[in-house]
């Protein structure tokens, strides 16, 4: 581990991305302020403004707020629904402005990535942010601007391009740190939230410079884990990479549309978002042996977790999730209002790791129901969405269903069928 003696990281960060998409690829929105909802339906004022533009953020609004409340700080805000399949595309088509300015080193996320910088970047960091925010703005558009930050490592760099947003650049060198950062409230670190700003609170702890000045050690103990004294060497200027994760589940959920919350749409939305769960599942080589089932009811909820035999196949998480509905039915009042369905597939492993149990003589039966799965799949691929389903496929209002909006995950081109 060693502390940088200069930057040596960007971070890139786009301002209000799912709104300013949305108002480049619609001339009539810009310039306005502009909320985006989850779903197109006719009670709008049921749902949350998941993203907003930065004109209805000099308004008051922000981000997850509900649309009466958004409504009374800034009545001309423009509802429009969210296009998960055009934030897809437009991501895509800004990487390849960016990586012809520099490497992407990582993607974050659906509106953040980081880059390492060689010899003649760290040399000419502005001149290089300069750049990246006239090809953006000359082969993509106007409407869409980013914040960027430059510093010694990635978490330094992250919160640098939070300082001067909208459309900011800001440079932290090592020789000038840690005065910048020191006024800032703690919440600006990633990975402190209030739970743990509140354990920091209790250990006397309140402000950035009291976080500085802590032993790693001690760090190390109030998080419980690594994390934290990582995150104090990041403080300092080390130069850390990321530990390695791994996948461990696969899921999706849906709020419901008024006149579809009771158990039976409910399920019939779950089978489609399972459907398209285990085909992501099946993308990426993975096979569960846990299916989760979880209903946000009217003023209470409902979680089932079922046991799946090392599984891929559409026949076998479709009949697992069946076993969960017959209990759910049971233990659920009659009438409840089920505000939001989700299912998850977990307990994952490789197909090169895959474990049979030796006591379930399903070897063959499975094998068949994988082929006819791996049939299914192609069949769709190549003539497009939904050609082969098995059974009913019903999505609800709104579209999307399994395909939403995405902060921490690059939706493909499949997850829209």
């Amino acid at each position: 581990m060693r502390q940088a003696p200069t930057i040596e990281r960007l971070y890139l960060d786009f301002d209000g991305f799912f709104a300013s998409v949305m108002q480049q690829a619609m001339p009539h929105l810009r310039g306005k302020p502009v909320g985006v909802i989850p779903f197109d339906t006719s009670a709008a004022h049921t749902t949350v403004v998941i993203a907003c533009s930065k004109e209805a953020k000099a308004a008051g609004c922000g981000n997850v707020m509900r649309v009466p409340d958004a409504k009374a700080l800034c009545p001309e805000l423009i509802l429009v629904t969210q296009r998960p399949d055009l934030f897809r595309r437009a991501h895509n088509a800004l990487l390849n402005e960016i990586a012809c300015e520099i490497p992407v080193e990582t993607v974050k996320s659906i509106d953040e990535l980081s880059c390492i910088l060689d010899k003649t970047t760290i040399a000419q960091p502005e001149a290089l942010a300069q750049r990246i925010k006239d090809r953006i703005r000359r082969n993509i558009g106007e409407q869409i601007t980013c914040s960027i930050g430059f510093a010694a490592n990635r978490l330094l760099a992250k919160i640098a391009c939070k300082i001067d947003k909208p459309n900011g650049v800001t440079i932290w060198h090592p020789t000038n740190m840690p005065a910048p950062l020191l006024p800032l409230p703690l919440d600006v670190v990633p990975g402190i939230g209030k739970r743990m700003e509140e354990r920091l609170r209790n250990a006397g702890i309140t402000t950035m410079e009291a976080l500085w000045n802590t032993q790693p050690k001690h760090l190390r103990a109030l998080w419980g884990n690594v994390n934290g004294e990582r995150m104090w060497y990041a403080l300092h200027g080390y130069d850390l990479f990321a530990l390695p994760t791994s996948r461990g589940m696969f899921g999706h959920g849906r709020v419901l549309p008024p006149g579809w919350r009771d158990a039976t749409k409910a399920e019939e939305i779950s089978r489609l978002l399972l459907t398209k769960a285990a085909r992501r599942m099946r993308r990426d080589g993975y096979f569960a042996r846990k299916l989760w089932l979880w209903l946000d009811i009217r003023d209470s909820a409902w979680f089932g977790i079922g046991e799946l035999p090392s599984v891929k196949d559409d026949h076998a998480c479709l009949d697992g999730l069946k076993r969960l509905w017959l209990r759910a039915r049971t233990e659920i009042a009659p009438r409840s209002e089920i505000i939001r369905v989700g299912v998850t597939l977990a307990e994952l492993s490789a197909a090169n790791e895959r474990q049979l149990d030796l006591l379930l003589n399903d070897d063959a039966d499975r094998q068949k129901c994988e082929l006819i799965t791996d049939t299914v799949d192609n069949l769709n691929r190549k003539f497009g969405k939904r050609v082969v389903t098995l059974g009913p496929w019903t999505p609800p209002p709104g579209g999307y269903a399994g395909g939403k909006i995405a902060y921490n995950r690059i939706p493909s081109a499949e997850d829209f069928w």
